[in-house]
């Protein structure tokens, strides 16, 4: 039985992955900083209280994670602040970087003891983290923070190569969640199926691609 990890599990796209791969028959570990009763029905292994974007976070999901080995994980969390040039909150900016790029960075980190050859990381990103793909400006705070996650991405593609573990950044498209206002044009269930054949496909060759979740290429 293979061995997943999701943060951000709790809601969302991470409530959807969690069913998703235990309907595949993955042993989910769901790390969220509060559950949610959605999540508890799914009697998997919620690791709850822990907030990636924190060094006490950090240590808690090295501790709780100490006797799994883990095939796949999937760095989920993030948030979403509407900001612009005219009103920008740099309190919130920094938020954003802290759960979007090193949150992430930290979830990989914490857990890099767990991973062998074969496993994989995911890293849920975001195209408006293409500065290539930038045409309309604003979200400060969220294209900055998902950039920075697309570089990590590229580094630990490098990095993990010569362990055998491969990473695919992947923008889920305009997914329909709480994060977006339930305003996207994508059901969470078409996303995740999407996203979970992007990382079946991924290999070492293909490793640090950034993809949508249909499977296109996106320029960085």
């Amino acid at each position: 039985m293979p061995t997943s990890l999701v943060t951000g599990a709790n809601r969302g796209i991470g409530l959807e992955l969690v069913k998703q791969l235990k309907g595949a028959g993955h042993r989910v570990y769901a790390v969220c900083r509060q559950s949610s009763a959605e999540l508890t029905a799914e009697a998997v292994d919620v690791l709850d209280g822990i907030d990636v974007s924190t060094d006490r976070g950090h240590e808690q999901l090295r501790t709780q994670t100490s006797h799994a080995a883990l095939d796949w994980v999937i760095a989920n969390a993030g948030i979403l602040h509407h900001d612009t040039l005219k009103a920008l909150d740099f309190a919130a900016v920094r938020q954003q970087f802290e759960v979007n790029a090193l949150g992430a960075l930290r979830t990989i980190h914490a857990v890099l003891p767990r991973l062998r050859e074969g496993s994989k990381i995911a890293l849920i990103t975001s195209r408006m983290g293409s500065i290539e793909d930038n045409s309309s400006g604003n979200y400060y705070g969220y294209r900055m923070s998902k950039a920075a996650l697309n570089a990590a991405g590229k580094s630990l593609a490098h990095d993990l190569r010569a362990r055998g573990v491969a990473v695919a950044i992947l923008h889920p498209g305009y997914v329909r969640t709480e994060m977006t206002a339930l305003q996207g044009g994508v059901d969470p269930s078409t996303a995740v199926a999407q996203l979970l054949e992007r990382i079946e496909d991924l290999r070492l060759e293909t490793s640090g691609t950034f993809w949508h979740a249909n499977g296109e290429v996106l320029p960085w």
